[in-house]
């Protein structure tokens, strides 16, 4: 039987720990948000980034991680904003150290959170480059669908407007997370949450029309789970799909600057331009939370303002 002695000398041991080894610290944060939050790979590896960063900048110093003070921080932070760091970076990473060291407070690891008496640069909120409803249209037509991959690429885009599913959660689509029998996709967020989305007959026509023979040509009797294979039969990357887009946009003729997001932000604001509910546009981005579905109000309200100076005799 485990004695109360015995259980206050293992916290300390882990406190202690903590305090020695900053990598462990980093290990035992990462895994109490992901615990607690749910939070996706590619955000805990930003943490891990951002506190390596810091890290290592202390450790040139002769200062351990654990031990930084607000003048040790406010020194990284301003070393890096004179190296060209922007205002959104600078409030990330400050965001991430704020968290790591509320963690070591709670835990009691330190006494002083460092991070209290800094405050977070000013940034204005960026307004998500979008696409009109004829571009898109332009870029849906851009993929030569005689051909298995533009077929494929044309399902994917369809796909994309049509659900506006994030880039990554459309590369990691499988056969199975489709139901054409209810016109919807089981799609896996951030986080692992999982939510059902509606496709469209439009979107469903063209998967249909994808499984059905040029996916086929694609795998030529090689076996895949993923919906969207490439032409060796593996799973999409990011990065290759983000070329796709680029290419396609440079045939359609469009000029702005795109992101990997593009059709995503046009599903959002395109909806609510047509007069959908802004919870709505919210459960179908998968958002947690609706300050972030919010943000496409600002580009519907820019775009109702272009119409009204262009068509209204006092515009």
């Amino acid at each position: 039987m485990v004695s109360v002695s015995d259980l206050t000398k293992q916290s300390t041991n882990i406190i202690g720990g903590l305090s020695d080894d900053p990598s462990l610290a980093v290990d035992r944060f990462l895994d109490a948000i992901w615990a607690e939050r749910g939070l996706s790979t590619n955000t805990l590896r930003a943490y891990r980034m951002d506190l390596s960063a810091l890290n290592a900048h202390l450790i040139a110093q002769e200062i351990s991680l654990v031990n930084a003070t607000t003048a040790d921080i406010f020194e990284y932070i301003a070393l890096r904003v004179d190296e060209g760091a922007k205002p959104r970076s600078t409030a990330r990473q400050l965001s991430t150290f704020r968290r790591f060291f509320r963690y070591l407070l709670l835990e009691g690891v330190i006494t002083d959170d460092p991070t209290s008496e800094i405050d977070s640069p000013k940034i204005g909120r960026s307004l998500p480059q979008s696409l009109t409803e004829e571009e898109v249209e332009l870029l849906l037509a851009a993929p030569d669908i005689s051909q298995r991959l533009g077929h494929r690429d044309r399902t994917m885009l369809e796909v994309l407007y049509a659900t506006g599913v994030r880039v990554s959660e459309l590369i990691n689509l499988r056969v199975s997370q489709v139901n054409l029998n209810q016109g919807v996709l089981r799609v896996v967020g951030k986080g692992d949450r999982e939510r059902l989305t509606p496709l469209g007959d439009e979107a469903q026509d063209w998967i249909k029309e994808f499984i059905s023979k040029p996916r086929l040509d694609i795998l030529q009797k090689r076996q895949t789970q993923y919906l969207f294979p490439t032409g060796r039969g593996k799973q999409m990357s990011r990065q290759a799909f983000w070329h796709l887009i680029k290419r396609y946009a440079q045939k359609a003729g469009i000029t702005k600057p795109l992101s990997p997001h593009t059709l995503r932000h046009a599903f959002a604001t395109h909806l609510l331009n047509n007069g959908a509910d802004l919870r709505v546009v919210q459960l179908l981005l998968g958002h947690s939370d609706i300050s972030t579905t919010q943000i496409y109000t600002h580009v519907a309200s820019e775009r109702m303002k272009e119409l009204h100076a262009k068509h209204h005799p006092r515009g």
